[in-house]
């Protein structure tokens, strides 16, 4: 059965908090066994809408969940999204090393991946990758920033969250960096674009964005189809990140991230 609305906006109300005083909640799916993911997307849109109320801005989507790896681990057959807010974003100046502040995030961790920003509204029931990429602007290389509010593993039993927990928790989405060379979609063979990730000077990832269900335009379709039922769309200026091609590198105050994509740019961050 559906959580009643009243329930919706209580488990918001504490993800709300959890972000602002930088703690992890306990797993709703444990508190709630019949929780659904109809039920995670309603729990992570009122969040989204608290936040909005109170001056944040829609700035696009995120999608995770992309690879088959992570959806075997998570026991699902399809990825997940989450909404980007315009204070998440943070802009990485050509050769300048970008400062990000640890006390932003709880537990965070860095993942590589391409960035689509839209020139065109895209809206379902049906799109395909041609449509994708006719309605995007550019692409540019991206680093999404995630967290957990809702702990990923139970305190007391170390069972992993489910993916509903995952899905409420906004996808697990806390910032997102930019800053690369700006692409026409059409002008590169996009699942062949590729990065280095090092941390403190080593190389920890490497990866090609065709580890994104074998185009990373292929995400983007599927959020719009996903969006629909919702009565939601993709508009004109949205950035989505089209899902991460290298697995999630746990970041602390004081490490320095390079993100090395080659002809498309080098992302310089560091927490402190």
């Amino acid at each position: 059965m559906a959580f009643e609305q009243a329930l919706i906006d209580t488990l918001a109300a504490e993800l709300e908090a959890a972000r602002r005083e930088r703690r992890q909640l306990e797993h709703f799916s444990k508190r709630f066994p019949g929780m659904s993911i109809e039920d995670g997307y309603r729990i992570s849109r009122a969040w989204v809408a608290l936040q909005t109320a109170v001056g944040a801005r829609v700035i696009g989507h995120k999608i995770g969940l992309t690879s088959r790896a992570m959806q075997l681990s998570s026991q699902i057959d399809e990825p997940d999204y989450g909404t980007l807010l315009d204070y998440m974003r943070y802009d990485c100046a050509p050769g300048a090393t970008l400062d990000i502040p640890a006390e932003h995030f709880i537990a965070p961790r860095v993942e590589v991946e391409l960035a689509f920003v839209l020139k065109a509204p895209l809206s379902g029931p049906k799109v395909g990758i041609d449509e994708v990429l006719e309605a995007t602007d550019y692409v540019t290389p991206a680093i999404e920033i995630i967290d957990a509010r809702i702990e990923q593993f139970d305190r007391h039993t170390k069972a992993m969250r489910k993916v509903y927990d995952t899905i409420s928790d906004n996808a697990a989405n806390a910032g997102i960096v930019l800053g690369g060379a700006r692409i026409d979609p059409r002008a590169v063979d996009l699942p062949w674009c590729g990065a280095i990730l090092r941390l403190n000077g080593q190389v920890e990832e490497t990866g090609l964005a065709a580890g994104v269900q074998g185009h990373p335009a292929i995400g983007i379709a599927w959020l719009v189809e996903k969006l629909h039922p919702w009565g939601e769309s993709l508009r004109p200026g949205q950035i989505v990140l089209a899902g991460s091609f290298t697995r999630p590198v746990p970041a602390r105050a004081g490490d320095r991230f390079e993100a090395d994509y080659g002809p498309l740019g080098r992302l310089d961050f560091r927490f402190v």
